[in-house]
Parts: structure tokens; C-alpha cells; sequence
């Protein structure tokens, strides 16, 4: 890393974090720029700048401890009518802070956030996506199961 990862300095007790659950694999702690009132981070305790790169199982264990923030948002009482859960994987892709992370916000109407679609958002010809997800394929990681 060239710079000090802010989320490694948060883990390790460098830098101040309101953490809402932590174990030897992953944490969740409050986002310090909310989208909304109970904007959660869900990160791997090791750092990995991108998702790629971390163990599946702790990717899968990111998305477990996620379904659980979900649920303790729902029972709540900050305003939630819906959730969404986002993860940015590289500067294009609007990633921030390089250490993988999930966003998990409550939403509700007129929030004020919103996602925009892009010109070329159109429903595609069957043989564009078959093109793409031979393209995919291709690049299937060896060793783990495929379709």
C-alpha cells in the first residue's frame, strides 16, 4: 500500500470507528459520511484492496454479516422502507477507499440518492450476451466449479 488504508487504521484502533460487530474475519462499523442514518461498512479484517482478491469464504462471510445488518436495520427505528447493498471494486467503478468493503444503507422515499442508468442501458441481443458470458467463462477461475 502507498498510502495508510483509513479502514486498517479503524480496525486496528489507529483511528476512531463505532463498530456494531466485529470478529476474527470481518467487522461492520457506521460509514463516517452517511447516505443515510444507519449507512453500515461491512469489511474484511485482512486488507485486500479489491474483492477478487480476498478467500471466497470471506467474501461469502461478508454477505452473511451483511443479511445481518440488513435484518437489525428492518427492526430498527431509523427510517427504513427499503435497503440497498453496494460495492464499488476499482476507481471506475466509484471505489473510494481500497480496501474492500460493502455499503449497506436503509433507503426510503426522497432520500435524495438515487442511481443514474447510461445511454447504452437497453435490453441486448441474445448473441451480445452470449458473447459476453463466453467472455467470462473464459476467464473462470481454475479449480472452482462451473456451470
Amino acid at each position: 500500500m502507498s498510502e495508510p488504508c483509513i479502514f486498517c487504521q479503524i480496525l486496528r484502533g489507529e483511528s476512531p470507528g463505532t463498530f456494531i460487530y466485529r470478529d476474527a474475519e470481518c467487522a461492520a462499523f457506521m460509514d463516517v459520511k452517511p447516505i443515510n442514518p444507519g449507512h453500515v461498512l461491512v469489511v474484511p479484517v485482512q486488507h485486500a484492496a479489491y474483492l477478487s482478491v480476498i478467500q471466497r469464504q470471506t467474501a461469502g462471510r461478508m454477505m452473511e454479516l451483511a443479511h445481518t445488518v440488513v435484518a437489525a436495520l428492518r427492526a430498527s427505528t431509523l427510517r427504513c422502507a427499503g435497503v440497498n447493498i453496494f460495492l464499488a471494486d476499482g476507481e471506475v467503478a466509484m471505489q473510494e477507499v481500497f480496501h474492500v468493503h460493502l455499503h449497506v444503507f436503509p433507503r426510503y422515499v426522497s432520500d435524495g440518492f438515487g442511481l443514474r442508468f447510461g445511454p447504452r442501458y437497453s435490453q441486448q441481443p441474445r448473441d451480445v450476451l452470449e458473447a459476453a458470458a463466453a467472455s467470462i467463462k473464459d476467464g473462470w477461475p481454475a479449480g472452482l466449479p462451473s456451470a
